[in-house]
C-alpha cells in the first residue's frame, strides 16, 4: 500500500476522534482499511509460505 493511502487512513482516524466523519468518509475509511488488511494478509501468507522447518537430529540417531 502506498504511503499516501496510509496517511489518508491516519488522517481519517484523527478526524474521527476529533470531529467525526461524514458517511462518505466512513465508507472511504472502511475501503482503505479493508485494502490495508488484505495487503497485510497477502504479505504474511507469503512470508509463512517461505518458512522451511528443519528437524534437528536427536542424540543417538
Amino acid at each position: 500500500m502506498d504511503r499516501q493511502k496510509i496517511e489518508r487512513i491516519n488522517a481519517l482516524a484523527r478526524k474521527q476522534r476529533s470531529v467525526g466523519l461524514s458517511d462518505e468518509e466512513r465508507l472511504e475509511q472502511k475501503r482503505l482499511r479493508d485494502e490495508y488488511r488484505a495487503e497485510f494478509r497477502r504479505s504474511l501468507a507469503a512470508q509463512l509460505d517461505r518458512i522451511e522447518f528443519i528437524a534437528e537430529k536427536q542424540e543417538g540417531e
